[in-house]
């Protein structure tokens, strides 16, 4: 029998049966990808591909504690599977005690669709795109521009089973498009970029009427020096700044006095104001749109994220409300801990309580700044004010009395995603948005653009 023969909840059925351990978590994820990729105003390359990776999380009691070992292999047969499950009981006994050991998740859960076979990808989910695109390849040809991009489409099947009786199974879509217009002699860039479900609500064509008017833009350039400017931050880049700061709110480092959000001379920030916009940050596995794992699903334990809290149910929560802090990620160990609320990360992210005004708007509103594309190379200086460093890329204009009138250089920035909240003026309208630097990891995102009166450009860059 063949890996992919075998039904995923009967492996997940098969390698419960075969422990040995106090507990068991077992973890069997379906992978399908379908991408297209295109350069010059022509298709390059596309493809299909499938895979299945199982996680095996056992737990050892002993007389100073419980251990836990996981163990993760890709394409795993009905032959090794017992093999794979003996190698994480042994990790388990060759362990010291988990410092993050807690009962496995109980309660009669199980998801009605546990038993049926994995949702799947394919070609056909670009059927209406790939003419689309086509389409807007001719557009631009005549309009002399080069596309250059790539779309690609991802489907997970999650089925989680524990020794406890948990049966859980997630299906998660994932879908990005990124599309980049060059002018003829590559010296004009521009780019622009989705996070969608399903591609059924991607317009090629609106998306190259985009570039092709940034690409006109860039017909004038201006140099500028480094220095702070009032900046339009559009809701990509927004995006990737505050990503990084949920991934840098952790409960317990705030507690041990390592991060941004941790109070001088002891505890944590909880409950104060961060900005006087009335933003409120959240996560929520059933925000349309960007619905993503109703419960914990946790291949590895490090930070705020325990493979003991498999399966713990997730629901809505407020990071942040009208600009107060009001929670920091934690898991049932580091909430113990830190007295903080159990507050396990969730895979989208949205900040709303702007004004409905469009970027357009914002820009109409402008005396003299810079509109950004996008950020990238992302890096961070300093953990304890959260200050990063990055690049602008792929088109920094100038606003003057309400219009663009050129495009720009590159700048470095340095900037802590804290204090941009802390300081920005305006906040626009909450749309669906691609992160471009954090587009590996983290896509299901819906930013405002944001007025920071003195982004901190703080040197010239040469990049494009």
């Amino acid at each position: 029998m063949s890996a992919r023969s075998s039904k995923p909840h009967e492996v997940v059925e098969r390698a419960l049966e075969l422990s040995r351990a106090d507990g068991c978590v077992v973890i069997a994820d379906e992978q399908s990808t379908a991408n297209l990729r295109w350069a010059g105003n022509a298709l390059t390359t596309n493809g299909v591909t499938r895979g299945r990776t199982l996680t095996v999380v056992a737990t050892v009691d002993g007389k100073e504690g419980t251990a836990s070992g996981v163990v993760s292999r890709s394409a795993v047969t009905p032959d090794e599977l017992e093999p794979l499950v003996r190698a994480a009981e042994a990790a388990a006994r060759g362990a010291g005690p988990a410092e993050d050991a807690q009962p496995l998740v109980t309660g009669v859960q199980r998801s009605p669709e546990f038993t049926e076979a994995p949702a799947e990808t394919s070609s056909a989910v670009f059927a209406d795109f790939a003419p689309a695109l086509g389409e807007a390849f001719a557009r631009a040809r005549a309009g002399g521009r080069e596309l250059y991009g790539f779309a690609n489409h991802e489907m997970v099947s999650s089925y989680l089973g524990t020794s406890t009786g948990l049966r859980l199974r997630h299906d998660q879509p994932n879908g990005t498009l990124e599309l980049n217009a060059k002018s003829p002699d590559r010296t004009r860039s521009a780019w622009a970029g989705r996070s969608t479900r399903d591609f059924k609500d991607v317009d090629p064509a609106a998306l190259d009427a985009e570039l092709a008017v940034r690409l006109g833009w860039a017909e004038r350039r201006v140099e500028l020096p480094a220095g702070r400017y009032e900046t339009l931050l559009p809701p990509t880049a927004v995006a990737d700044l505050l990503i990084y700061q949920m991934w840098s709110a952790s409960g317990r480092d705030a507690v041990e006095g390592r991060t941004v959000f941790s109070k001088p001379g002891g505890g944590t920030r909880v409950g104060e104001k961060l900005t006087d916009l009335p933003l409120t940050l959240r996560s929520d596995p059933n925000e349309p749109g960007l619905e993503s794992a109703p419960f914990v699903i946790a291949h590895s334990s490090g930070g705020d994220q325990s493979v003991f809290d498999n399966g713990l149910p997730l629901a809505g929560t407020e990071w942040m409300r009208e600009g107060e802090l009001r929670h920091l990620t934690t898991s049932r160990h580091s909430a113990g801990l830190t007295g903080l609320p159990v507050a396990p990360g969730i895979d989208n992210i949205v900040l709303d309580g702007g004004e409905d005004r469009s970027l357009e708007e914002m820009v109409a509103n402008t005396g003299r700044g810079l509109l950004l594309t996008c950020l990238w190379y992302i890096r961070e200086v300093d953990p304890a004010s959260l200050l990063l460093t990055g690049l602008t890329r792929d088109g920094v204009y100038l606003v003057e009395n309400g219009e663009v009138t050129g495009e720009v250089n590159n700048f470095r920035f340095n900037e802590s995603p804290v204090g941009v909240l802390g300081r920005a003026t305006e906040a626009g309208r909450t749309e669906k948005t691609l992160p471009r630097e954090w587009s590996d990891w983290f896509t299901r995102a819906a930013m405002p653009a944001l007025r920071v009166p003195d982004f901190n450009m703080s040197s010239v860059s040469q990049g494009v």
